[in-house]
C-alpha cells in the first residue's frame, strides 16, 4: 500500500512539474498556459503533498502537511488580483519544507 502510494505521489507531481514547464515554455495558447502553470500546477501538488502526508515519518508534521496540501488547492482558486492569492506559494513552500525536513538522514 505504502509503494503504491509512493507512486501516485510521484506520477501526481511529476504531472505537476509538466504542469508548470508547459506555462514557462508557452506550449499553448496564453490561457491554457496560465490554467495549467497558475491552477492546475498547484492543485497537482496539493493532491501530492495530501497522498504524502500519511507517508510522512515524523507524525507531527502530518496534519502540517494537509493544510499545506489545503492551502495550496484553495489557493489555486483564489483570483490572482487578490491579496490572498498568496496563499497557494505558502503552501507550496510550507510543503516542501515538511518533505525535505522527513527525509531519511
Amino acid at each position: 500500500m505504502q509503494n503504491q502510494q509512493q507512486s501516485i505521489q510521484g506520477i501526481l507531481s511529476i504531472a505537476a512539474l509538466v504542469c508548470l514547464a508547459i506555462g514557462w515554455f508557452n506550449l499553448f495558447s496564453p490561457e491554457i498556459n496560465h490554467l495549467l502553470s497558475r491552477k492546475v500546477f498547484y492543485v497537482l501538488i496539493g493532491a501530492s503533498f495530501f497522498i504524502q502526508a500519511p507517508l510522512l515519518t515524523n507524525k507531527n508534521f502530518v496534519y502540517a502537511m494537509y493544510a499545506a496540501a489545503g492551502i495550496c488547492v484553495i489557493g489555486a482558486f483564489i483570483p490572482e488580483d487578490s491579496t490572498l492569492s498568496v496563499l497557494k506559494t505558502i503552501g507550496l513552500l510550507g510543503g516542501i519544507i515538511l518533505s525535505l525536513s522527513n527525509r531519511r538522514r
